[in-house]
């Protein structure tokens, strides 16, 4: 098990113990130099190419199965906007539950965060220590920054989760205008297939 799953499990059932062995100092080293990647959970445009994409590659799937079977336009045209319908709807209701699963795992995330803060200090700032250590900090600089964090909770918070998880606060909102993107972006991908049938 991972030192994230630890302090996660820790969390969920408050076992202080549990939440100490999470924040060994090596076991911090290892999990900031193992999570450099950024992880943004903001509404963007991968978010438009997936919903054009998948409408564009399914419908098409459909159309060329039902022009292998008829010859019939009108048969091809209904399976396809059949297919274009039922695509844009599912991407709209995935992109919707997706964004709300996001923001509840923004704010799962962050309630732990907090108790740990609350609950067990020394190791949290062991971890603010880490972070700032792999930036290339050291000596008085370090502890500076590293006291000017921990004097304001908000700001010890916000550090932890933008900086140490990579997690940025997602509104859940966004679900309505993520699904909406998502959902046009497949009808109009999932027109392109049909084109050429529809010009016949």
């Amino acid at each position: 098990m991972n030192r994230l799953n630890i302090a996660k499990q820790a969390f969920n059932n408050r076992d202080l113990h549990q939440v100490k062995r999470s924040h060994i100092r090596e076991a911090i080293k290892q999990h900031i130099n193992n999570h450099n990647e950024t992880r943004s959970t903001g509404f963007n445009l991968p978010e438009i190419i997936l919903g054009g994409q998948d409408g564009l590659v399914n419908v098409l799937g459909v159309i060329l199965g039902v022009a292998a079977a008829t010859t019939n336009t009108q048969i091809i045209i209904v399976a396809g906007m059949a297919a274009t319908f039922a695509e844009s709807f599912s991407m709209a209701a995935v992109a919707y539950t997706s964004k709300l699963a996001e923001a509840d795992y923004y704010q799962s995330e962050y309630e732990r965060e907090k108790w740990e803060i609350e609950n067990y200090p020394e190791g949290e700032r062991e971890e603010i220590k880490a972070l700032y250590e792999s930036y290339g900090f050291k000596g008085n600089v370090l502890e500076e920054i590293i006291n000017r964090i921990i004097t304001n909770k908000n700001i010890w918070l916000k550090v932890m989760m933008e900086q140490e998880l990579k997690l940025e606060k997602v509104n859940r909102r966004e679900a309505i205008p993520a699904a909406v993107t998502v959902g046009l972006s497949a009808l109009v991908g999932s027109f392109i297939p049909l084109i050429p049938f529809l010009l016949l």
